[in-house]
């Protein structure tokens, strides 16, 4: 289950990231929750024509095996931590750019 592990690891330090390190905080938002639900939307429509044609395959070893959509369990966290990751470096730099402009 080595995607499993590395997906797992990849949300928890995406959390960490957001809630610790730069404190962005947006996992507590409400319009975290609602972009978020949106790309779930259509990575699940994406992913699932994928995995389903099959234009992608997964070594079954290498994952939990429960599906949404034809696609792995796996590829919903690490679409979560991915947009999370972006998010969280998106609000800090506008931040920052902010702060440089005396706003």
């Amino acid at each position: 289950m080595t995607y499993t592990w590395l997906v797992v690891a990849g949300v928890v330090v995406a959390v960490l990231i957001d809630l610790v390190v730069v404190r962005t905080m947006l996992l507590r938002s409400k319009a975290f929750w609602t972009a978020y639900a949106i790309m779930l939307f259509f990575q699940l429509i994406v992913n699932g024509v994928l995995t389903d044609l099959p234009v992608v395959r997964y070594d079954p070893d290498a994952i939990i095996g429960w599906r949404i959509a034809h696609a792995p369990v796996e590829d919903v966290l690490f679409g979560f931590a991915l947009v999370l990751i972006t998010l969280t470096t998106w609000v800090r730099l506008g931040e920052r750019g902010r702060r440089r402009a005396g706003r």
